[in-house]
């Protein structure tokens, strides 16, 4: 390997770490790295997917054994952080073992393999582990009780399931990438409900929308199903994002996740509101979402930017979005706006269901915290389709310079928190945080927004 692919790799290694971070998980579940240093969103270069795309195509992944028809790829590239197999042919399932046996056809020769994988796409302790066996004697089989004529997909709601940014980021995506080529003809054997019972509940829509089959809670399955084919795991290259060149089956896009979204939970608009200059009758301001936050990390002064967004241009609402509403009844409130605005946190996932053209506008806490930002909703919004703008709140918009004074590390020298890990970054600019924006500051911020919209038609 090159010393320019090591460095890259290197690279990848600590956006991917960013990113598990960067959306108000907080400190105690144990995670793969932790950031150990502040990292420069310089060194962030614009062909960096691209090259990573060429790795991760042209060079297998640790681990990765073709064999027959069982393909299994376990982590251990720094790009690739997801545990995946794929069994093709007399694939059998067992819930109460959480194992997954190919069968080999009658007077075939296979070597007897067996791999134990994450049915996440992260790599996390805790997570119990999926047995992928190939058989080499169809003797050992246990019979089936229940045969299907469609393929499935098993995977966990474990890990940081229940926070909203990783359940689309870590989950649903990836989902989405796994089966939506069966075109419905596809079922779920999901594992860990007992732990987030209302998870199936709160995003039914979805499911039901990429499969037409109830899906099975695996922890209670007493039966052994027959499958032609069974994906084990979830695959995760890209925060929130697909990579177009590494869809198995054919080329998606985030394009074509938030169409499914709008499908799916019936959201009416597909453009955001026109601001052309001749048009008749004159147009409507275009909508703005002041997504309101009623614990830590709080714009501290909503009412006075709503009024500078009305100033602006905007019509513009502050709201608070219920983590506990069902998927498609808060898809449909945002779907109704032309622009998203909140600082760094889960509320900001909401833009999945803006209309095309539309933007989001991320106010990015103090403390040099741009490249997790980024990561986790920036580059996102712009494979989208939406216009993205962030605010970064200056050291006298934040609420730690009252509460810690001016010599304290976390205002006088971030990196120092940076290098003393992820549990510190989370406590201060996280936690800890509140800011007060600056209203003349954030004007030119509302204004490129309005500019993007009235551009985008």
């Amino acid at each position: 390997m090159t010393t320019a692919t090591k460095s890259l790799e290197r690279r990848r290694r600590q956006q991917q770490e960013v990113a598990m971070q960067g959306s108000e998980v907080k400190p105690g579940r144990s995670q793969t790295g932790s950031v150990q240093k502040h990292l420069n969103v310089g060194l962030v270069v614009g062909g960096l997917l691209m090259l990573l795309t060429y790795l991760a195509v042209s060079l297998p992944p640790h681990g990765s054994t073709e064999n027959g028809k069982v393909v299994c790829s376990t982590a251990g590239r720094s790009y690739d952080l997801s545990d995946t197999c794929q069994a093709d042919g007399d694939v059998r399932t067992n819930g109460t073992a959480l194992s997954v046996t190919l069968v080999p056809a009658s007077g075939s020769e296979l070597e007897r393999r067996e791999w134990m994988i994450t049915p996440y796409s992260r790599k996390l302790d805790g997570i119990r582990k999926v047995t992928v066996t190939q058989l080499q004697d169809g003797a050992a089989a246990v019979p089936c009780t229940v045969t299907h004529d469609v393929p499935a997909v098993l995977f966990a709601i474990d890990g940081y399931a229940g926070n909203y940014w990783h359940d689309y980021s870590d989950i649903l995506v990836p989902l989405f990438i796994a089966s939506r080529r069966y075109h419905g003809e596809v079922m779920f054997l999901i594992t860990n409900i007992r732990l987030h019972p209302q998870w199936p509940v709160k995003y039914r829509a979805f499911l039901r929308g990429l499969s037409k089959y109830d899906a099975v809670d695996m922890d209670g399955d007493a039966q052994v199903r027959c499958f032609p084919r069974v994906t084990v795991g979830l695959r995760l290259y890209k925060e929130l994002s697909i990579v177009p060149e590494l869809v198995p089956g054919g080329r998606l896009s985030m394009a074509d996740f938030t169409r499914f979204l709008r499908e799916t939970y019936a959201l009416p608009r597909a453009a955001p509101v026109s601001l052309a200059r001749d048009q008749e009758p004159p147009h409507k301001k275009p909508r703005l979402l002041l997504i309101h936050r009623g614990h830590y990390r709080r714009i501290l002064n909503e009412p006075e930017i709503a009024r500078a967004a009305v100033a602006a241009g905007f019509e513009a609402v502050v709201a608070e979005l219920r983590g506990d509403a069902p998927d498609a009844e808060q898809a449909r409130v945002v779907n109704s706006f032309d622009v998203v605005l909140g600082i760094h946190g889960a509320g900001l996932t909401n833009a999945l269901f803006l209309p095309p053209g539309g933007v989001l506008i991320q106010v990015v806490p103090y403390g040099k915290m741009g490249l997790i930002a980024s990561t986790a909703f920036g580059w996102p919004a712009a494979d989208m389709g939406l216009g993205y703008f962030d605010y970064d709140v200056s050291v006298e918009e934040t609420s730690l310079l009252e509460a810690l004074g001016p010599e304290h590390p976390a205002i006088k020298d971030p990196d120092s928190v940076h290098r003393s890990g992820w549990p510190k970054v989370f406590e201060l600019y996280l936690a800890k945080q509140d800011v007060r924006i600056n209203a003349t500051r954030f004007a030119p911020t509302l204004a490129r927004a309005l500019d993007h919209l009235r551009r985008s038609h």
